[in-house]
């Protein structure tokens, strides 16, 4: 089997980026998605992107080629990543089905004439993957977990350049393989973290956990310091400069939200209580993104309607000018289209209800996806 070979299973917003950074390391890559139109124009690289660098890597790419064969996309490379979605289901935990068929299409196809690595990129509960290992076992495969640490809008940037790569390795072997993909990915040298999937699943969540109470921390004392006439950004910059705490998402603005941040944090407080070991600190999380964005709503309208501008973490946040507040952007963060959990559009909305007249700027695409509301008026930039 050629090394230079790899295939990726998936091949939507986070797989594609990562099938062409893959690409762009000198690999020969194979990306699978059943959606015959799309691959079309992955193929003829007519396919257009709103995440930056994709559209300049495919165009660029020679070495890189989608199919809709599952057994062309296994016979091509020893090593295939799968990176197809895991959304939350309403109880909190990861919807696994998209995973599960795949794993049944493998069985399906019957066991490999030579070891297959299967990499799972997509986030698990703390557990699944070494389910998946015990099902593919007898077919000759080894199960890995590999999730990425990006975020919407950087995520090329943040795949060539990770702080950390995270390898639960389903043997030495295989995590040698994953070093050696990540050596040429990368460009810079980021800590490679190996260990167990069970362990590289429980610490995926945990990173991104600590991440959210950073953030909700940040919110709480600026909150504590508006209402006591402190001044948030000042208590916070002082709070950062110390090297245990430092400055990364200490800053006061919209609270967390996205695809990402809120349902990692909701999944490790049920994985703790699946052990029965509550993981508080992530309830309380919870609950205090929730109280700062109806602080944040309730403090603007106490302010007296003249032009002022309040600016946020999230740039440009929001302007009160002439009697109308402007909102920009209304996802969840900027450079993405991505409404899901957004504060910023928490906001918008929050005060809406409370009567003020609201312009929502946004792109056409994000603008069509917004509930109407009578105080809300949108803009296309």
């Amino acid at each position: 089997m050629n090394n230079n070979n790899v295939s990726v299973i998936g091949v939507g917003r986070l797989g594609l980026c990562f099938a062409l950074t893959l690409e762009k390391a000198g690999y020969t890559v194979v990306g699978l998605d059943l959606r015959e139109g799309y691959v079309q124009t992955l193929n003829d690289k007519t396919f257009q992107s709103p995440e930056p660098h994709v559209n300049e890597y495919l165009t660029r790419c020679s070495k890189f080629g989608a199919t809709t064969s599952l057994s062309d996309t296994i016979s091509h490379a020893r090593t295939l990543y799968t990176v197809v979605a895991t959304p939350s289901l309403p109880n909190g935990r990861y919807d696994h089905s998209q995973m599960d068929s795949l794993v049944e299409s493998l069985i399906a196809l019957g066991a490999q004439k030579e070891e297959k690595h299967l990499v799972v990129c997509c986030t698990t509960m703390p557990g699944y993957t070494d389910t998946v290992a015990d099902r593919l076992r007898e077919y000759n495969y080894v199960v890995s977990y590999n999730p990425e640490f990006i975020a919407q809008g950087t995520i090329i940037r943040d795949q060539a350049n990770p702080d950390m790569v995270l390898i639960g390795e389903g043997n030495e072997t295989c995590g040698n393989e994953l070093v050696e993909h990540y050596h040429r990915m990368t460009e810079n040298s980021p800590r490679i973290a190996r260990m167990s999937p069970l362990s590289a699943e429980i610490a995926k969540l945990s990173l991104n956990c600590f991440c959210t109470t950073k953030i909700a921390f940040a919110n709480m004392i600026g909150d504590l310091a508006i209402q006591s006439g402190g001044d948030p950004n000042a208590i916070l910059d002082a709070i950062g400069s110390d090297s245990r705490i430092g400055h990364k998402n200490l800053r006061y603005g919209f609270g967390y939200g996205g695809p990402c941040f809120p349902r990692d944090n909701r999944a490790l407080g049920i994985f703790a209580s699946d052990i029965e070991m509550p993981a508080l600190i992530s309830h309380a999380t919870d609950q205090m993104n929730a109280a700062h964005s109806v602080f944040q709503i309730n403090e603007f309208c106490k302010q007296e309607p003249q032009d002022k501008t309040y600016i946020f973490s999230n740039d440009p946040g929001y302007v009160c000018q002439d009697g109308e507040v402007k909102v920009a952007p209304i996802t969840y963060k900027a450079a993405t289209n991505i409404l899901e959990e957004s504060q910023q559009m928490a906001f918008a909305y929050g005060i809406a209800d409370q009567g003020f007249k609201v312009k929502i700027i946004d792109t056409r695409e994000v603008l069509e996806r917004l509930e109407p509301h009578n105080n809300i008026i949108q803009t296309v930039i």
